[in-house]
């Protein structure tokens, strides 16, 4: 008895063990209802029950945080919150690159559900291999906080020009990789990611991908190529892996939830990425001074986060209000 208390007590990375199995005993829950009850039958996801979904998972990660305020105190609350919030916000340019996967594919809408929730997967254990290296590199050598904090400074400044641009997914190197090296079926097969079919010359019975499957490890790669962007930003606000870690992936699974309710109105968002693109410059010059010791108030930069997500998001619906009303007149058709 005496052995299993000092396993739950001793320190992993810095935190007790008994926190990391409370954060997967919440997460491995609230996927199991997911995925076992509210989702299990096969269908299309409404915005409606996407916002829902949305906001249990909103309501799960505050109450998350709201622990972690109340058991490690009001820093650490305020590093989760703040963490939190960020990760989300860079997050958002992920959902424009999915839609654009799942349009360039004709995935089906009542298929996409499936894969975003396995892309879950990977993002629990890129996300986990992504911090734990940066933790070790940051306890190893600080100063790679100064790479960290001018890499988002010029990811930040690289945004303002890339608004306008497409993503150009037929050339993507991915999907150019897959239809290479893979037997990929040129139609979808239900919900299923692989099927057995004959070989085209030879007959024999081999395993092809369905583009069900391509989409889903393109998710998981574009999952990993904004994890680059993301992870280091929440490095300015602090450099313990389990506030990194479970703000990270609240915040992932957030917005897959509420996919369904932005994809129909993705283009109302278009000017949020110069907010984005700001958080992320002011987030690369904190991180700046991290390694020369100057700290700036956590509350504050949570503060500033919001001020300017807010003033993204209501500028880009004020500017885009006609378009609103010319989606709302559609669908009342």
């Amino acid at each position: 008895m005496e052995i299993l208390a000092q396993f739950f007590t001793d320190q992993f990375l810095g935190t007790p063990v008994w926190f990391w199995l409370a954060f997967i005993v919440v997460v491995a829950a609230i996927l199991v209802f997911d995925l076992g009850f509210l989702h299990k039958e096969q269908k299309e996801i409404s915005a409606k029950e996407s916002f829902l979904l949305y906001g249990m998972y909103v309501a799960v990660a505050l109450a998350f945080g709201a622990w972690v305020w109340f058991a490690r105190g009001a820093e650490s609350g305020l590093e989760y919150f703040t963490g939190y919030i960020i990760e989300q916000s860079l997050a958002m340019d992920n959902i424009f690159v999915i839609a654009s996967i799942f349009t360039f594919l004709g995935v089906p809408r009542v298929y996409q559900y499936r894969v975003l929730f396995w892309g879950i997967i990977g993002v629990l254990v890129f996300r986990a291999l992504l911090i734990g290296a940066g933790v070790a590199l940051v306890m190893a050598f600080e100063p790679i906080l100064f790479v960290f904090g001018a890499f988002l400074v010029f990811t930040g400044i690289r945004m303002f020009w890339k608004v306008e641009e497409d993503d150009d997914i037929e050339n993507n190197r991915i999907l150019v990789f897959l239809r290479r090296r893979f037997r990929i079926t040129p139609q979808f097969h239900g919900n299923k990611f692989i099927v057995e079919q004959p070989h085209p010359q030879t007959g024999k019975m081999v395993l092809w991908l369905t583009p069900l499957a391509v989409a889903l490890i393109m998710v998981e790669f574009v999952d990993v190529i904004f994890a680059v962007d993301s992870v280091p930003a929440i490095f300015a606000i602090t450099q313990d892996p389990f506030i990194i870690y479970t703000s990270n992936v609240f915040a992932v699974l957030g917005l897959r939830a509420l996919f369904f309710a932005l994809s129909a109105a993705l283009a109302r968002f278009r000017y949020l990425q110069f907010a984005l693109a700001v958080v992320l410059v002011l987030v690369g010059i904190k991180i700046f001074l991290v390694p020369l010791h100057i700290h700036i108030d956590t509350a504050l930069s949570l503060l500033v986060t919001i001020l300017i997500l807010g003033a993204g998001i209501g500028y880009s619906l004020w500017k885009t209000r006609s378009e609103g009303t010319m989606i709302e007149d559609s669908e009342a058709k």
